[in-house]
């Protein structure tokens, strides 16, 4: 399918991060069927040959770079690199996170800057990148991928909620920043869809069961996600919720704040989240 955002961005430079897998392959094989150039970045430098041969394949172009996100020297060598070589950019997606669970004070200070290094740090390193040569050029799209856990923060999982939170709140700051520089932003908060996210788990292994499950039994793929956050940007949306258990979270929190916090806390006093994931459809 043609996207709205290959009219809007003819050059289609992308720089998308986490591309070994999951949801940024699937943004980069999405955007590769429509000619994309794409500079796609994750850890490891198997995933990365295979994403480029994918993205090749379905007609697009790839730049790897083999880096940790969280670093931001690293992350700035690849990003100029990439500038330089396509002439600027039209389109960066903060792509790159990890998952994580268990109870706040169980979970160990290192793992906290571990997770906030990839899910929230990466996301202003990109962007921090991105918005000097996107007003340069008066035009581009940053998309960043939060989650509806930002916006429910669950409990057993402050540690995913508050990046994710972190990463919302940024993007909020940027729709009104960059606004009147003809740059365009967008805010992704999905569900549970399915995916690797929690191959990296360093937290309790009850939360990691928990994640597993649900992730098992969630209705979408990374792909379908992939094509819908894409349409949604093209379509100049800044809040992208999907599916309708997001959006419903997105009203709730807003509309009866405090009821859905105590809801949450008599919830979670049941003890028995291993049996309600079980339950869970998304």
């Amino acid at each position: 399918m043609a996207f709205k955002l290959s009219e809007k961005h003819p050059k289609k430079r992308a720089f998308i991060t986490g591309t070994g897998g999951g949801l940024g392959r699937g943004l980069s094989l999405a955007l590769a069927k429509d000619g994309w150039t794409i500079g796609i970045t994750d850890l490891k430098e198997e995933a990365l040959t295979e994403s480029k041969k994918l993205i090749e394949e379905a007609g697009g172009k790839a730049h790897t770079y083999q880096f940790d996100v969280s670093k931001k020297e690293d992350y700035k060598k690849a990003f100029d690199d990439y500038v330089s070589k396509v002439g600027g950019l039209d389109l960066l997606i903060n792509n790159a996170g990890v998952g994580d669970g268990g109870l706040f004070g169980d979970y160990a200070l290192e793992n906290w800057e571990w997770i906030t290094g990839i899910n929230q740090m990466a996301a202003i390193y990109g962007s921090h990148f991105a918005v000097p040569v996107m007003k340069n050029q008066k035009s581009g799209h940053i998309i960043s991928i939060a989650s509806a856990a930002g916006l429910a923060n669950m409990p057993n999982m402050s540690m995913y909620n508050v990046t994710k939170a972190a990463v919302i709140s940024l993007m909020e700051t940027l729709y009104a920043e960059l606004w009147g520089f003809g740059i365009d932003t967008s805010v992704v908060c999905p569900t549970f869809f399915r995916s690797n996210i929690m191959q990296h788990h360093r937290g309790d292994k009850d939360a990691k069961k928990i994640g597993e499950i649900i992730i098992q039994r969630a209705k979408y793929s990374a792909d379908e996600i992939a094509d819908y956050i894409l349409t949604q940007a093209g379509n100049n949306k800044f809040y992208i919720l999907h599916p309708w258990q997001a959006k419903m979270v997105f009203q709730l929190r807003r509309i009866i704040p405090m009821l859905f916090l105590k809801y949450k806390a008599k919830q979670f006093a049941k003890k028995d989240w291993v049996k309600q994931a079980q339950a869970m459809k998304f």
